[in-house]
């Protein structure tokens, strides 16, 4: 949408802004609702309620970077448009949607656990932290720490995708050997 700009992108932001007008639990239990709440139909869901983030940050990245000299020089040069995008922009856009994708992955993981605390989410014969912590929230009145368990795999999961992503970050953010000489 940022590289071909006119319609495309009007089209794209005013699609995207429609589905972020409605909220995202609200817009989740009325697809759920509709079409039952299988795997598929979950993953779907997720994708197109998470897709409208991802959407609106890349193009504000690609937004900034397409007036930039240097993919001003590949136009100039000849380069098609899927060779911009891939040698130019996307690399140029990486770490911040490196940052993205951890994110995402977290609310992703805590939004499907709500989902099965709810009862809607994943579906029992499989097996969900949300699910687990729903199915023995009563044990709390009685001193059990069973519900504890997987609410503390489920911030476990979140601390460890999030350090993963940093390191991966300071690893693009480090200086190569040729460059850290000059």
């Amino acid at each position: 949408a940022a590289v071909m700009g006119a319609w495309v992108d009007m089209l794209l932001s005013r699609l995207v802004d429609v589905i972020l007008s409605i909220p995202s639990l609200v817009l989740a239990l009325i697809i759920l609702g509709v079409f039952g709440s299988s795997i598929p139909v979950l993953i779907v869901t997720i994708a197109v309620l998470d897709s409208t983030r991802v959407f609106r940050l890349a193009r504000a990245l690609g937004k900034n970077l397409v007036v930039l000299e240097f993919v001003e020089v590949a136009r100039l040069r000849g380069e098609g448009l899927w060779w911009v995008i891939s040698r130019e922009i996307l690399p140029n856009a990486a770490a911040p949607l490196i940052s993205e994708f951890g994110l995402r992955f977290c609310f992703n993981f805590l939004f499907v656990a709500t989902l099965s605390f709810l009862g809607i989410g994943v579906q029992p014969p499989y097996a969900d932290w949300g699910g687990m912590v729903r199915e023995n929230a009563a044990a709390i009145n009685f001193g059990i720490y069973a519900p504890l368990y997987p609410a503390f795999a489920i911030a476990t999961l979140t601390v460890g995708v999030n350090l993963v992503v940093d390191w991966l970050l300071s690893i693009d953010a480090r200086p190569s050997g040729s460059q850290a000489e000059m």
